[in-house]
């Protein structure tokens, strides 16, 4: 029997209360960026991007020209997501289910009751590609690509790394992530399943070479957009 996976000390941890928030210009809400790839890199040159918003007003959505976006609701009644061309019309009200649609789009947004709290996925089309989805099971690297990152998301219940060294490093709540390096395995649980424990999954998988250093996170930009 081999070994179970351990914590990768490449991973990264974050939490949602230690992610800088950033005002919008329209005073709609504000974003904390979670991470970006390339570090560096601005609104025009990331291959992929991962935020939470909080929306606190209606208005529209920035325009993102070859950009595949998702967006999950986290908290609040939901916002129902227009499109002024009439290729959908969508009400985002269940929470961990991902709405994806293309960054050209010209998108108004409703708050369907009062703020709602967004996670929001970003990849540059022909470069990165994404899936999102929840779960409530095991969590393992068991046919990941070893060019992807996978990153996670607690939004309910905790969740505990399999023979993790630190065991404090190795626990996950509700409100606080892992970004986890490509390559790496790994086996995240719940410490109480079939309770409600539900996680947000996010894989990145990069179309072209690429280095696989890892991003910082929650650096904060000055050009923070809904």
């Amino acid at each position: 029997m081999s070994a179970a996976p351990s914590l990768s000390p490449q991973a990264r941890r974050f939490a949602l209360d230690e992610l800088t928030p950033m005002p919008w210009k329209n005073g709609g809400g504000t974003t904390r960026e979670i991470a970006a790839w390339p570090p560096a890199a601005g609104l025009d040159a990331f291959d992929w991007r991962l935020s939470i918003a909080d929306i606190a007003a209606d208005g529209p959505f920035s325009a993102f020209p070859g950009i595949d976006r998702q967006i999950v609701l986290l908290d609040g009644d939901g916002v129902r997501l227009h499109a002024r061309d009439g290729s959908f019309d969508h009400r985002l009200v269940a929470v961990g289910e991902p709405f994806a649609f293309a960054g050209e789009a010209t998108v108004d947004a409703t708050l369907l009751g009062g703020p709602t709290r967004d996670f929001n996925v970003m990849t540059r089309r022909g470069r990165c590609r994404a899936s999102v989805a929840s779960t409530g099971a095991a969590i393992d690297s068991a046919g990941v690509e070893s060019d992807t990152t996978v990153v996670l998301y607690v939004l309910a219940g905790s969740w505990h790394c399999d023979d993790a060294q630190d065991a404090e490093a190795g626990v996950l709540t509700a409100g606080s992530g892992m970004l986890l390096p490509p390559g790496g395995a790994f086996r995240w649980l719940p410490q109480d399943e079939g309770e409600g424990a539900r996680c947000l999954v996010v894989r990145l998988q990069s179309t072209q070479p690429s280095s696989r250093s890892h991003p910082p996170i929650g650096k904060p930009r000055h050009d923070a957009v809904r």
